[in-house]
Order: structure tokens, then sequence, then C-alpha cells
């Protein structure tokens, strides 16, 4: 192991299971509210629910657990999109000892089918009678599977209703014996690869990310005398949406949930809950910046937006290097100019966020440096951090008074990052996961000594930050023999507007090529603002060859960034963009290359076949015989 980093210990361990914190919160401030909810939705009206609200509930629904026979050991898969009944079924589960199985609602049925059977469920919560006829087409090859309860079918009252004679004490009986080291949940890796694995998370280790981040970093959520407020978008399913939902109800942070992603949605929900920090990935992050940048070239002010985020990026970056020790801070134009844009933009994206928003937390891959430095500057810090599923969650964070955009932070108190020879990046501590599921072999290979291989590249600074350069299984090695980390060159092109996503290819080709999907509502934009009349003759081949140059440019500003040879030489667009739905993208919306590259075998041995015949007389297989970026449009 070399450039190693240790953070100082945590705090007290956990002595109980998670569970425990609902009943401690009732019993020290019964009148808090922890979660918010709508009856119903279109309205956009929350209701709060108290500390002892939220406990009665729990327990009522633990009672109908048990008297459905489920007890310690047993898996209960959760099926459904982030959703208040998700929370208090959770926790009911805990309560009794269960351990929980998340499934992403959009999985497909073959994958359903994997976990239900893999994880030896004993019951399934799904949401309407879509996942009801979806579980039952796989009945058949799941012996263990006793019941299917549907959300949207009244489960939860019908479960409480059975739980009626069950005493209250047979379920503090139960909670009362779950060890810290019990297992809390089998969370399934995202599968961008293989067929995904299911990772035994204990209660202490899914506790331990979320206890260090509520005691140094607890205090920056909300302002001063106010309580914190966090809207749940992010997937349950994955690991990052469940540490966010065991941080809050731990903290006592007011946790809402919202389960459309849609744009509409977020907005609105974002708008009437007013949260006043944001769990976040950058895809969304990128997503939010191009619509503000839309929304302000719509209404005229696009050269106005683009010279504030521009001295946003400015002031953030002069504010970094002042608390690193390297700089004396903002100079007196660039605070005059960010006063001026504070009064007439930098607020108004506020309140479109809300308006109490004071940061964030950014997580799943990489956050762009120049997209944190934007937020920064526009008076919301987000903090890039790391972790995987099978360390229940955060592994770094930003210090505070330190933060150093373009790195995902320092290792968490009680966490150990080191760097192997090869450049992977192994961790150790508290969080790390027991095993996988049914599968002694796989863990074998990823805890080796106690440390947890993670499969990523990076590097540490002098000062413990931790860089993430990729995957050690996506690195593309070219013909000509150039090794090539794809993540760089598909963070840089996301960063235009009219790029919604990218996936560099090219194992033993020519060159590196990129298919690259369109963000349609940037794309409608785009072509409502060209100068010439759609009726004119050759509209349709003159939008085109614009469209083809404006890709090209956020290609070369890519290419900018890395050598000629591992410069992207082709690329197609294609005509949608990958989706859950379609098994290309994991529920934490990573890609799913080997999944990306067998779908679209066909269009990637079209756009290299586009230049099989070079120009000059050299040899096909000579990456220098690869000029200039084709842009290939299907």
């Amino acid at each position: 192991m070399r450039e190693r980093a240790l953070a100082p210990s945590a705090g007290p361990p956990l002595t109980a299971g998670l569970a425990d914190s609902v009943f401690r919160k009732a019993d020290e401030d019964p009148t808090l509210p922890v979660l918010a909810r709508r009856p119903d939705p279109a309205a956009q009206v929350w209701q709060d629910v108290t500390a002892v609200e939220l406990r009665d509930q729990v327990l009522d629904l633990a009672k109908g657990l048990v008297s459905c026979g489920i007890s310690p050991g047993h898996r209960v898969a959760i099926m459904c999109r982030n959703r208040y009944e998700w929370t208090v079924f959770c926790y009911a589960l805990w309560a009794v000892g269960a351990e929980v199985v998340p499934i992403h609602p959009a999985s497909s049925r073959d994958q359903i089918a994997w976990i239900l059977r893999d994880a030896a469920c004993s019951a399934v919560l799904v949401e309407d009678e879509h996942g009801v006829m979806t579980v039952g087409s796989v009945c058949a090859s799941l012996p263990t599977l006793r019941h299917v309860w549907q959300l949207d079918a009244e489960a939860v009252e019908q479960i409480v209703a059975r739980g009626t004679l069950i005493p209250a004490t047979t379920v503090d009986s139960l909670r009362r014996i779950v060890h810290p080291d019990s297992t809390a949940a089998i969370t399934y890796t995202s599968g961008t690869t293989d067929r995904p694995l299911g990772c035994a998370i204990s209660h202490r280790g899914l506790a331990h990310p979320c206890d260090v981040l509520l005691d140094g970093w607890g205090g920056t959520a909300a302002a001063p005398g106010e309580q914190a407020r966090v809207l749940a978008f992010l997937p349950f399913s994955h690991v990052y949406g469940l540490m966010v939902q065991t941080l809050c109800v731990r903290g006592g942070v007011r946790l809402a949930h919202e389960p459309e992603l849609t744009q509409a949605a977020l907005s609105a929900a974002l708008r009437s809950f007013r949260p006043t920090y944001l769990y976040l990935v950058p895809s969304l992050l990128e997503k939010i910046y191009k619509n503000f940048l839309r929304v302000a070239q719509q209404a005229g002010r696009g050269a106005v937006f683009e010279r504030a985020a521009e001295t946003a990026r400015a002031y953030a970056a002069a504010s970094e290097r002042q608390r690193l020790g390297r700089g004396s801070g903002p100079g007196l134009d660039l605070r005059l100019q960010h006063a001026l844009y504070e009064r007439t933009v930098y607020r108004r994206l506020r309140a479109a966020l809300g308006g109490r928003v004071l940061r964030g937390g950014s997580g799943g891959t990489p956050l762009n440096r120049d997209l944190a430095l934007f937020y920064e500057g526009i008076g919301i810090h987000v903090s890039d951090s790391y972790g995987l599923t099978e360390t229940s969650g955060a592994v770094t964070m930003q210090p505070l008074g330190r933060e150093k955009s373009g790195t995902v932070g320092q290792a968490l108190p009680g966490m150990e990052i080191a760097m192997a020879p090869d450049g992977e990046i192994v961790v150790r501590g508290p969080s790390v996961f027991h095993g996988y599921v049914n599968d002694e072999r796989a863990t074998r290979w990823v805890l080796r000594g106690g440390w947890l291989a993670t499969g990523d590249l990076g590097y540490l600074d002098g000062d413990g930050y931790l860089t993430i350069t990729g995957r050690k299984k996506d690195v593309i090695i070219t013909g000509g023999g150039t090794s090539v980390s794809p993540s760089a060159l598909e963070h840089r092109m996301r960063v235009h507007p009219l790029i919604h996503q990218a996936v560099v290819v090219g194992d033993g080709r020519p060159c590196v090529g990129a298919l690259i999907t369109l963000d349609p509502d940037f794309l409608a934009h785009w072509r409502t603002a060209l100068v010439w009349q759609s009726g004119a003759p050759g509209h349709e081949d003159r939008e085109e060859n614009a469209l083809r140059e404006e890709v090209g440019r956020a290609v070369a500003a890519a290419n900018s960034a890395v050598s000629r040879a591992e410069s992207i030489r082709v690329f197609r667009v294609l005509p949608r963009p990958f989706a859950v739905e379609d098994g290309l993208l994991t529920p934490s919306m990573k890609l799913r290359r080997d999944a990306i590259v067998r779908h679209y075998a066909a269009e990637i041995e079209a756009m290299y076949e586009a230049r099989s015949r070079p120009p000059r007389s050299v040899t096909r297989e000579d990456p220098l015989s690869w000029d200039d970026a084709d842009n290939v449009f299907r």
C-alpha cells in the first residue's frame, strides 16, 4: 500500500439496531416534526409527522408484520418509488429484526426474479398492480416467498389491522435483541457489467457514515435556529438514497419524499417543501444548470447568465484558494461583480430550488470542478463525496472550511484510505460490508486482509484529498496500445448544454470513439433559437450541419484535456437517451457500459467503418491517420 490517509476515529459506536432511533427520538422530543407527507400530491401541501406519530405508526405496522410471520432474519423486499410508506415500512421491518432488500421498481423481470431468489425473500412490498403482476410472473421460482403486498391496495392498513392483538411488548422484545452487527439490508450492486451482487450491510455499517456526517457537518444543513429539511428523491433502492433516509431519521432532519424524477414534479416539490440541504448526483446538477441556462436564453438573458456563471466560478475559485492558504481571496472588482449578480441572478436561481438551500452533497460519480464552483459561487456549496454500496454509503467528505473542488474530499473519521500499487483505491473501517450474499468467492476477491478493493482508480494528494480518475474495468486499450480512462472525457462532454450522456468506446479499435445522446429539453430550445425559418428551403440540412458543429465543439473541448492518442476521433449521436427501463442505466443513473456496447454494436461498427478509408496513404491501424473527429449522425 502507498499514499495512505487515516482520519481521526469517530464518536461512540452504535449499541443497538437502527429502529431504536425512531423510538428514542419519540421519547426525547415527541412533538418534533420528523417527516412530511402529501395526502394529495397534486396539491403540493405538506403535513408534518411528529416523532411520536412516526413511532406509533412504525410500532403498529411492526405488530402486523409479526402477525404475518415476519421474524428476525427474514428478508423482505421493498419494490417501490420513494414514498412516505417506504420509510415507515423499512423501520417497522428493522424493529422486528428483519432485513430490508431494496429493489428499484424499474428493474427488469429477470433482475427482480434474481434478487428475490438470491436473497431468499419471505415477502415483497410492491407499489401497484404492475408490481404484483411482475412478481406473480416469477413466483414459481421463488419457494420462500409467502407474501406479496400492494401499497396502492391498502396493504399497510391491512397489515396493521392484523396486528391489533399483538402486544407492543412483543415488538419491544424483538427490537432490543437486534445487535449492531446484525444485517440491516441486502443492497444489490448496480450491476453495471455482471449480475448484481447482494451486499450484506449491518446496522452499525449504515449508521456509521450517518452519525459521522451528522456530528461533523449537521450544523451546516440549515440556518442557525432552523430545522434542516431534506427532500428525498434519490431512490432508496440504492445505498446513497438509503443512507440519506437513515441520516435524516437518526438526526431529526425533516424528511419528505418525491417519487417522480421528472423536471416538473421535482421543481414543484422543491418550491413547495423548500429543503435546506440537497442530496444529488452529478447528472441532476448538470440538468439543473442546463435548465437555468435554457430559461435565461428563452428570456433573452442568456449572455447575462453566462457572465454571471463565469463570475460565480471565478469568485468560488478565489475563495477556495483563500481557504486553502494559497491566495488572498476575491479582489475588489470580483466582489463588486459578484454582489451585483447576487441581487440580479443568484438569488433567483436559489429561489427556483425553494429558496432555503444552503448546501448540498453529491455522490455516485465525481462532480465536475467547474460545476461545483458554479454552485458554490451562487451560494449553494455542493460538497462532492465518495462511497460504494459495499461501504454502506460515504467514505469521504469535504472538510468544513477546507473544501477543494475537483476532489471528493478526505476520509471520514474512522475510515482509512490507501492506494494499491496499480492505483486502485482500497478502504477499511466500520462501514465496510460483511460480504456478498451467497458468493464467498466474490467476497474473498474484494475483502483482502481487512481492506476493501473498490475497483476505482484515483490518487491522494499531499493534503489527503482523494481524486477519482475512473474504474479499473472501464479502462480502454486501443489498437495502438493507448490506455484511456473514459470518465474524464465523458464528464467534460456533458458540460456542454446539448450533451445529455456520453459513452467512450474503443477497445481494440484504431482510435477512441464516443456514443452521444442529446438533452431533449435543451435540443428543443436550441432548435427554436436558430435564425433561419423552419419552412425555408434547405432548413433541415442547415440545422443538421449546425448541430454537427455544436456537438463537434463539445468533443473538441473534451479532447483539449487529453493527449492526441487519447482523444475522441469518431462519434455518433444516438436518437434517444439511455434509460433505466432499457437496461442501459443503473437505478443510480450510472452507465451500464457493457450493455450499451452490446445494444449499439451495429452503430459502433458503422461509426468506425465510416472512417475505414484514411485520406492519406497510411495504414488503417495507425491512430495518427485519424486526423479530425468525425461527426456521424444516425
